[in-house]
């Protein structure tokens, strides 16, 4: 996540700031202009070409700060949740807010590194809603849903010691499910699909007949040197969705630590994704898991990569390019 500055007093935003703490100015984000901007008393911000626009009418029930082209309406993320919890919901719309705020952020990146979001949508869903009947996450023609119970700390904990995970956030979550959208748009039946074939393997294997497999007699022997974790040996749609979601992972640390000093060399100064992990990725995920351990703390980056890996993660970063002419 790249750094903000005020616009009045010049001081340091951040993303989810809705006034400057130092001048006190009221603020919004602009996604045309990928900044935190200004917005006047009644949450106006007129842009360069004098176009208006106002603050996204969700900013008190879920916390939302982007600007929004019309006066009461929402903006271009909060569009993208075709279904949320109802206002009586008041468990559920608390959830909410963590998870639309992970989901904003999603959105910068899939921006920032040339990713459509024309045709997804999402489905915030409550497993502890009085009003569910339970909410599995995943991906369907275009569509994520989401269990926003997951925000909550020690629930996703649970569940993902339960799994046997080494890691489980509600922005992986988003990252991942984004994954199979991705491939969904822009790999399966177009010209891709061979080189895709030959580093995920046939995605034509029946996925539930593979996911059978997969909880009956767990990955295969060896795993770890071709897969960045266990669910990924699953199917080629799991390996592909798990390798976007680490791409994701990688670039906006990579992004955040050179926009901090913690790193001297730009991310974009590398030729390929692959020098991007090995020259800066590996050892500053090595420091900040030690920084973490310092802490008493788990791992931020609990994995290993290996050599497999680079070539898909570097397919997956090409990717970005082959789907920029169709940015919304």
């Amino acid at each position: 996540m790249r750094s903000f500055r005020c616009r009045v007093c010049d001081s340091e935003l951040f993303f989810e700031n809705s006034a400057c703490v130092t001048c006190g100015s009221a603020l919004g984000f602009s996604r045309e202009e990928r900044a935190i901007v200004p917005v006047d008393a009644e949450g106006r911000y007129v842009d360069a070409s004098g176009l208006v626009w106002h603050r996204c009418r969700n900013r008190l029930l879920n916390g939302c700060t982007w600007l929004a082209r019309f006066e009461g309406g929402q903006c271009s993320a909060c569009d993208l949740t075709r279904t949320r919890p109802n206002d009586a919901d008041t468990q559920g719309l608390a959830q909410l807010a963590r998870a639309e705020a992970a989901k904003r952020h999603l959105v910068v990146e899939l921006d920032a590194r040339g990713f459509s979001t024309e045709g997804l949508a999402f489905d915030m869903l409550s497993s502890t809603s009085l009003w569910s009947e339970g909410v599995v996450i995943g991906h369907a023609d275009g569509v994520v849903t989401i269990d926003v119970a997951e925000t909550d700390d020690a629930r996703r904990e649970r569940i993902r010691a339960e799994l046997g995970e080494p890691y489980r956030t509600m922005l992986g979550h988003l990252r991942h499910e984004v994954g199979h959208f991705v491939q969904y748009r822009l790999v399966t039946g177009g010209d891709l699909l061979e080189r895709y074939r030959e580093l995920f393997g046939d995605e034509s294997a029946d996925y539930q007949a593979e996911i059978d497999r997969h909880y009956a007699e767990g990955p295969p022997e060896g795993w770890e040197a071709s897969y960045l974790s266990a669910y990924a040996t699953m199917h080629p749609f799991e390996d592909f969705a798990e390798t976007f979601a680490h791409y994701l992972h990688i670039s906006d640390t990579c992004e955040t630590a050179a926009e901090q000093g913690l790193v001297t060399v730009a991310p974009a100064a590398f030729g390929s994704f692959r020098d991007l992990v090995r020259g800066v990725w590996i050892p500053l995920a090595i420091a900040l898991n030690q920084i973490n351990r310092s802490m008493g703390k788990d791992d931020v980056y609990p994995f290993v990569i290996p050599e497999p890996v680079l070539d898909k993660l570097d397919f997956v970063a090409r990717l970005a390019f082959a789907g920029s002419g169709d940015m919304q």
